[in-house]
C-alpha cells in the first residue's frame, strides 16, 4: 500500500512584518520537501495576501524582539517609531539576505502552496477579493478544517 502524501496546514492570523515570515517560510520549505501545503489567512493575517500589503513591526509588547538599536519602551511609544522600527527590521532582513515577503509569497505559489483567505475576515474588514493576490482563493474555516483534519502537521502563526 502506497503511503499518503504528507500534508501541512498552517493558519496565519497576524499581519505584521515580523509575523509574515514564519508561515511563508514554513510553507515554502514544506512544499520543497514534497508536502501538500495550505495556508489559511484569517484575522489580521489576511494582510499578508493583499496585492499591496502594509506590513509594519514594532518592538512594543515584544521585549524578546532583537532590534539593531535597543530603545527604552517610552521612546518606542513616540510617534513615528513604528515606521523607524519597520525600516530597521527591513534593513536587517535585507542585510542577512532574507527574501522579501513578495518573493516568499511568489515562491509559495510557484511551489504549489494553496493560499486561502478567510471569507468571514474579508467581510468583517470590508476587503474585496480584488484586493488580494490573484492566486488566493477564499473559503470559510470549514474548508481549512477539512484539510487540517487530514494533515500530518498543523501550525498556527
Amino acid at each position: 500500500m502506497a503511503a499518503r502524501k504528507k500534508k501541512l496546514s498552517i493558519i496565519a492570523s497576524r499581519g505584521t512584518l515580523d509575523w509574515a515570515y514564519p508561515p511563508l517560510i514554513h510553507a515554502s520549505t514544506a512544499a520543497a520537501l514534497g508536502y501538500d501545503t495550505e495556508i489559511f489567512f484569517t484575522s489580521y493575517g489576511v494582510e499578508l495576501v493583499k496585492q499591496t500589503p502594509r506590513l509594519k513591526t514594532t518592538a512594543i509588547g515584544n521585549p524578546g524582539m532583537p532590534m539593531p538599536v535597543q530603545l527604552p519602551v517610552l521612546l518606542q511609544a513616540m510617534p513615528g517609531m513604528q515606521s523607524v522600527m519597520t525600516m530597521l527590521m527591513k534593513q536587517k532582513l535585507k542585510s542577512k539576505g532574507v527574501m522579501s515577503i513578495e518573493q516568499l509569497r511568489a515562491l509559495c505559489l510557484e511551489s504549489g502552496v494553496k493560499m486561502i483567505a478567510c471569507e468571514m475576515t474579508l467581510d468583517l474588514f470590508d476587503i474585496d477579493q480584488s484586493d488580494l493576490l490573484d492566486d488566493v482563493t477564499t473559503a470559510g474555516i470549514a474548508t481549512y478544517l477539512e484539510f487540517a483534519g487530514k494533515s500530518h502537521i498543523s501550525l498556527t502563526f
